[in-house]
């Protein structure tokens, strides 16, 4: 895999590649995007293989009706040196029902890995569920990993606040579902 371009990917649609692998200093930046309507179940296995590789994904889903959506990424570190950064972002609502499992592997040897994994969920029905399993399996020393992972509900306050300002309750939460998922979509405007 030589890739140093960014990647977008609009699941239902396009086909995603599900098995990756990166050398020696390559470099992926990949969106993954699931558009209202699309029920799936994505599995994504990536290798950082080679010596400083560097993996960017992210992905944005939006569930609003009775979707069901899974996406299982699992990242192995096998090399040292390389960076992993995974940030997934949804909103779910209706009876629909998502699920995120990630796994960071970083093996034997692959020092100085550094891995973000994160994972954050907008419920907007109490009949909307989501699960989300983020997991570290480290076995390498000097290393920097973190993961987490945060599903709720709209703040009220933020909603109030808004509000206050004389935006109305619709245009209130529209404005807040809007700001929760900007960090993914401004990728798809980039170079």
């Amino acid at each position: 895999m030589k890739a140093s371009a960014h990647s977008v990917y609009v699941l239902g649609r396009d086909e995603v590649p599900q098995q990756l692998r990166l050398g020696a200093g390559e470099q992926l930046k990949m969106t993954l995007v699931v558009p209202e309507g699309v029920s799936a179940s994505l599995q994504m296995d990536i290798e950082l293989a080679g010596e400083g590789a560097q993996l960017d994904l992210a992905g944005v889903y939006t569930c609003l009706g009775g979707e069901r959506l899974s996406l299982d990424v699992n990242i192995r570190h096998s090399a040292p040196r390389c960076t992993s950064r995974q940030l997934f972002k949804g909103i779910v609502g209706g009876t629909a029902r998502a699920a995120f499992h990630g796994l960071v592997y970083v093996a034997p040897g692959a020092a100085q890995t550094e891995a973000r994994q994160e994972s954050h969920a907008l419920l907007l029905t109490p009949e909307a569920f989501v699960e989300a399993q983020p997991q570290l399996e480290i076995y390498a020393d000097d290393v920097v990993c973190t993961h987490g992972a945060t599903t709720g509900f709209l703040d009220p306050e933020a909603v109030f606040y808004l509000r206050s300002r004389g935006i109305g309750e619709t245009q209130a939460r529209m404005m807040l579902t809007e700001a929760f998922l900007a960090p993914v979509y401004a990728r798809l405007h980039e170079d």
